[in-house]
């Protein structure tokens, strides 16, 4: 490909820009994966000069203005960092500066929407030594013989990135008061660097590594046989493209285990990515996670440092909501084959429902039962349409995929109306025309949250309380199996439980506003009593389309009566607009509602 990318200018501008971009999205992330530095930047470079060339153009310009200059102020730096080394005792082994590369200027000027004069470490000096001990001794004559700008060290030899560069980087401030990056490492994390996996494996072979070395290196490169499986499992060659784009860049997230073992991970990382890293089955029961000791969301993102520790329950299962906010292709592909094999019946169903959505009804049935419905499937890579639905249902093909299948195999068997003799598709046929011309609209989640702060976690609402929609309420990490205790706010019960476990929840008003949903409360109503009060209360109810799970019936002296019932409400409004309705009945004397929290 470096080649390829080498001799571009013969081919035609169109051909140039596409493999430039696959060169860009493919070829340069795997050589930075397989930590061949040179062979990343070239590539990157070469990229950029034909999918930018202007922006090549302009930076080319910047870097060629001032380079005599930089230069022999590089060079004065490289002098200075060896006398002092040289009277420290320190073996150098070279000193030599380079200026950053095209790409990586423009990505961080972009990034940090910068102008190029207001990038200051465009240039590096290099300091390659003997052991590692002597680079952290390098590393404190340097920030004795420069002065090193805070927040811009970076430590790669305690925590080398995945792909077993190791390095320490800092900024000082160099010669006329411009700041220059310097870069520390032995000769063999230099050759690592330049030659990445294939200086590992020498290294390996010649035995200058350790044991304890070798094992961890070969973990970090798993990713490659990773990526093998991936091209045998996945049917869609689309998909697999997509995993490996995905899980090409820089995994440049560190967290820790609770035993200190240190978990790369991509950024933008969630406790389920870390739980599906750590094993299948942890992934799986994961019930919740604590994040340097504390309860957090399941879409929390990860930060450098952090301890993840992963809750797990044997009840406990994958939800179709993670797919919203994972991030690793390992941990979507897990999620997709757990309810792949759990829930196919169910995955089936979705899948159908989704797709009557969006074709409607009129057909629906005649049409799935079609030679163009199997003949879609089979271009979908599915032997039968009920592969296909299920697919559908755990999220592993996209409705848009499918329609656009539909549709050109009905264009290539035969016209939508003798399809079938006892229902007409045009509706279906309007749809299936529009559907690979009109802008895809982004869809909601297949299922939302009711309520926020606990999105994926095992929730129950709570009995002592029964809170509602509309209602301030908090929840807590129950000692059991339950998952996570919904209260209301001010429940007498909440009071003891330690502030670790209680976590700040609330409902989600946008999902009940348009919800049939209802849930549990449990109301006293005292009435006079008479023979067919309770009748009149249920007949009320009735109209007012209240649902009763519960009644019973408590008489006393003078006439008297308490009426428990149990009703299934869709929110706090409603459950008062219901109250509202029942004080104005002639018999009933009070009503109120039951429960310790008020």
């Amino acid at each position: 490909r470096l080649h390829n990318m080498r001799t571009l200018e013969h081919l035609s501008d169109e051909k140039r820009r596409r493999i430039a971009r696959e060169t860009m999205e493919i070829f340069a992330p795997l050589a930075n994966r397989l930590g061949i530095g040179r062979f990343k930047w070239e590539l990157e470079d070469l990229s950029f000069k034909y999918l930018e060339p202007e922006a090549y153009r302009q930076m080319q310009q910047y870097v060629t203005e001032k380079r005599a200059d930089r230069e022999a102020r590089l060079i004065q730096v490289a002098e200075t960092l060896r006398q002092r080394m040289h009277q420290a005792g320190i073996q150098v082994v070279d000193v030599s500066s380079r200026p950053k590369h095209l790409y990586s200027i423009y990505r961080k000027m972009e990034k940090q929407q910068k102008d190029f004069h207001e990038i200051y470490d465009v240039a590096a000096v290099r300091l390659i030594v003997g052991t590692n001990e002597e680079c952290y001794r390098a590393l404190a004559i340097v920030h004795d013989a420069f002065r090193p700008i805070p927040g811009r060290f970076k430590d790669y030899i305690g925590l080398p990135k995945p792909n077993r560069y190791q390095s320490l980087h800092t900024v000082v401030i160099g010669n006329k008061g411009k700041p220059i990056e310097v870069q520390i490492r032995t000769l063999e994390m230099h050759h690592i660097a330049e030659y990445g996996i294939a200086a590992h494996w020498k290294y390996k072979e010649t035995g200058t590594s350790t044991h304890r070395q070798v094992t961890a290196d070969d973990e970090k490169f798993t990713w490659l046989r990773q990526l093998l499986e991936w091209q045998n499992d996945l049917k869609d060659a689309q998909e697999f493209l997509e995993n490996v784009k995905g899980n090409l860049f820089d995994e440049d997230v560190y967290v820790f285990t609770p035993d200190g073992d240190v978990i790369p991970l991509s950024r933008g990382a969630t406790p389920v990515d870390f739980a599906y890293r750590i094993h299948t089955e942890v992934g799986n029961h994961c019930a919740g996670a604590k994040v340097n000791g504390r309860i957090v969301t399941l879409d929390t993102l990860l930060e450098n440092g952090d301890i993840v520790e992963i809750l797990t329950q044997k009840n406990s299962h994958p939800s179709l909501d993670w797919l919203n906010f994972v991030v690793t292709p390992s941990a979507r592909n897990r999620i997709r084959q757990w309810y792949k094999r759990s829930y196919r019946d169910d995955n089936i169903a979705r899948g159908r429902e989704m797709l009557e959505k969006e074709l409607g009804r009129n057909g629906f049935d005649a049409l799935l039962k079609s030679e163009q419905a199997q003949l879609a499937a089979e271009r979908c890579n599915y032997q039968t349409v009920d592969d296909l639905l299920a697919g559908l249902g755990y999220g592993e093909v996209t409705l848009n995929l499918f329609v656009n299948r539909l549709r050109e195999a009905i264009k290539a068997k035969q016209p939508l109306e003798t399809i079938s003799s006892e229902a007409s598709l045009e509706d279906s046929d309007h749809f299936l025309a529009g559907a690979v011309t009109s802008p895809t609209k982004p869809r909601p989640p297949l299922s939302k949250a009711p309520i926020l702060g606990i999105e994926g976690l095992v929730y129950h609402i709570a009995g002592c309380c029964t809170p509602l929609p509309g209602e301030p309420i908090i929840g807590s990490v129950s000692l059991g199996s339950r998952g996570i205790a919904i209260h209301r706010q001010g429940c007498p019960n909440v009071d003891g439980i330690p502030g670790d476990r209680l976590i700040p929840v609330s409902w989600n008003s946008t999902e009940a506003s348009g919800s049939r949903q209802t849930y549990p409360v449990e109301v006293k109503i005292e009435v006079i009593d008479r023979v067919g009060v309770l009748k009149d209360i249920l007949s009320h109810l009735s109209d007012l389309q209240i649902n009763v799970h519960k009644a019973q019936v408590k008489t006393f002296p003078g006439q008297t009566a308490e009426i428990d019932l149990g009703l299934d409400v869709r929110d706090h409004a409603h459950l008062d607009q219901t109250f509202s309705q029942i004080r104005k009945m002639t018999d009933v004397l009070n009503i109120r509602r039951m429960g310790q929290g008020g």
